[in-house]
C-alpha cells in the first residue's frame, strides 16, 4: 500500500513538473514570436481595474485602522485632559474657600458624572465605527483573494491552452506528412519484406499516428474547456465587483460622518449640560468671594462719603440751610435790588440748582455702593454706546436701565475719572467684564 501511495504522488509530482515545463517553453515560444498568444483586452481592462480596486481597498481598510487607532488614542487623552482638570478643580480655586461643603462635593460629583458621560460616548464612537465601517471593509477586502487566485489560475489555463492548442497543430502537419510517406512504401521495404509483412508495418505506423492525434486532440479539448469555463465565471464576476465598489465606499463613508456627527453632538450636549451645571456654582462663588471682601454699603457708609464739587448742605424749597456758626448759607447770587427783577424769579433759578445737586447726590450715593473694578487691558470702543479702557482706568459698574438689554459678559459702568471730573452720567456706557478685575 505505501508502496503504491508513493506511486500516486511520484506520479502527480511528475505530472506537474512536466505542466511548468511546458508552460514555461510556451512563454518563451510566444515572446519569440515563435508562438501565438490568446489575448483579451476586454479581460485584461478587467484585471487592471480590479487590481486598482483591491488596491484602493486596502488603503482604504488602512486608513480606516489609522483612524480607530488615532480615536483611541483621543479617547485616552481625553481622559487624562478630564483627570487633569479634575485634579485642577480642587486647590486653591478662586473663591473655593468660601463654598460650603455641600457646593463642594455637588461640583465633585458633576465633574465624576462628565467623566463617565465622556468616556462612554468614546467608546460607542469607537465601537460604532468598528461594527459599521471596518467590518463593512473587512467583508469587502475578503473576497478579493480568492479572486485573485482563479485569475492567476486562469492565466495559467491560458498558457496550458495555447501549449495543447499549438502541439495539436504541428500533429496535424506530421500526420499529413506521414500519411504521403505510408503511401508511397519504400521500395527496399517491399524487397526485403513480404507482401503481408507490408500491410502490418503500415497499420501500426497509422495506428501510432493516430494515437498521438488522439491524444493531443483530448488534451486540447479538455484545455480549452477549463480555460473557458474560468474565463467566462470571471467575466460574469470582475464587472459586478467593479461597481460594487461605489455603494461599499458610500456606505462606509456615511456612516462614518453619521458616528462622528452623532458623536460630536452628543459630546457638545455633556459640554454645555456641565456648563449649566457649574455657571450657578460659579456664580455663588464669587457673591461668596464679594461678601468675604466686605462690600456691605449700608446708609451710613454712603453717607461717610465726602460730598465733591458742591456745598455742604442742602437747601429745600421754604427752608433756609445754615452753616456750623449758624450764619444762613445761600447756594445763590445775592439779588442786586437797584435792577428791576422780581423775587419770582430768583425763587425759580434757586428751585433748580437744588434739583440738580439733589439729583448728583443720589447718583453718586449709588455708585459708591456698587461694584468698582479696574481695568486689566486696554479695550477700544467699537460701538458708541461702549467705553473705551486703558490699562489701570477703575470703573464704577451700574445696573443696567433695562435688565433685559444686558448681554452676557458685559458690564454697565462709568470712568471714575469721568464722573470725578464732570459729575454726569451721560458718560456711562458698557464694556467686556473678562477685561477688568474685581477690587
Amino acid at each position: 500500500m505505501a508502496e503504491t501511495g508513493k506511486g500516486v504522488t511520484a506520479g502527480k509530482l511528475a505530472i506537474n513538473v512536466q505542466k511548468r515545463l511546458n508552460r514555461a517553453q510556451e512563454k518563451v515560444l510566444q515572446k519569440l514570436g515563435k508562438a501565438d498568444e490568446t489575448r483579451d483586452e476586454a479581460f485584461e481592462e478587467m484585471v487592471v481595474n480590479f487590481n486598482k480596486q483591491m488596491a484602493e481597498g486596502t488603503k482604504l481598510q488602512k486608513d480606516l485602522k489609522t483612524y480607530l487607532e488615532a480615536v483611541k488614542m483621543m479617547h485616552d487623552a481625553s481622559r487624562r485632559l478630564q483627570d487633569c482638570l479634575a485634579d485642577m478643580y480642587e486647590p486653591d480655586w478662586f473663591g473655593k474657600e468660601e463654598l460650603d461643603a455641600a457646593a463642594e462635593e455637588m461640583i465633585e460629583k458633576e465633574m465624576d458624572n462628565n467623566l463617565e458621560d465622556t468616556d462612554t460616548l468614546w467608546l460607542d464612537f469607537h465601537q460604532s465605527i468598528t461594527d459599521k465601517s471596518m467590518i463593512c471593509m473587512d467583508s469587502y477586502l475578503a473576497q478579493f483573494p480568492e479572486i485573485k487566485a482563479r485569475i492567476a489560475k486562469r492565466n495559467r489555463k491560458m498558457v496550458d491552452f495555447d501549449s495543447a492548442r499549438h502541439h495539436f497543430a504541428s500533429l496535424q502537419k506530421g500526420k499529413k506528412k506521414d500519411e504521403a510517406k505510408i503511401a508511397k512504401p519504400a521500395a527496399l521495404l517491399e524487397m526485403a519484406a513480404p507482401s503481408w509483412a507490408q500491410g502490418l508495418i503500415s497499420a501500426h505506423q497509422v495506428a501510432q499516428t493516430n494515437l498521438f492525434y488522439n491524444q493531443a486532440e483530448e488534451d486540447l479539448g479538455r484545455a480549452q474547456k477549463i480555460f473557458e469555463e474560468l474565463n467566462v465565471e470571471l467575466q460574469d464576476e470582475l464587472p459586478v465587483l467593479w461597481d460594487s465598489r461605489v455603494g461599499v465606499y458610500v456606505n462606509t463613508f456615511q456612516s462614518l460622518a453619521g458616528h462622528q456627527e452623532k458623536f460630536h453632538k452628543e459630546m457638545s450636549k455633556v459640554g454645555q449640560s456641565t456648563a449649566a451645571e457649574q455657571e450657578p456654582e460659579h456664580n455663588d462663588d464669587q457673591s461668596a468671594l464679594e461678601a468675604s471682601k466686605g462690600w456691605d454699603y449700608n446708609a451710613s457708609n454712603s453717607q461717610s462719603y465726602t460730598q465733591p464739587g458742591w456745598d455742604d448742605t442742602e437747601t429745600t424749597p421754604g427752608r433756609e440751610s445754615w452753616s456750623d456758626d449758624g450764619v444762613c448759607t445761600q447756594s445763590y447770587t445775592q439779588p442786586n435790588w437797584d435792577e428791576d427783577q422780581s423775587d419770582q424769579g430768583d425763587e425759580e433759578e434757586v428751585q433748580v440748582e437744588l434739583a440738580v445737586q439733589r439729583s448728583t447726590q443720589e447718583d453718586f450715593n449709588l455708585w459708591v455702593s456698587l461694584l468698582q473694578v479696574k481695568a486689566i487691558h486696554d479695550y477700544t470702543a467699537t460701538d458708541g454706546d461702549e467705553l473705551e479702557l486703558k490699562t489701570g482706568d477703575v470703573v464704577l459698574v451700574l445696573a443696567f436701565d433695562n435688565p433685559d438689554e444686558q448681554d452676557d459678559g458685559w458690564l454697565m459702568g462709568l470712568k471714575e475719572s469721568q464722573w470725578l471730573e464732570k459729575k454726569e452720567i451721560s458718560a456711562k456706557g458698557v464694556f467686556p467684564e473678562n477685561f477688568t478685575q474685581r477690587f
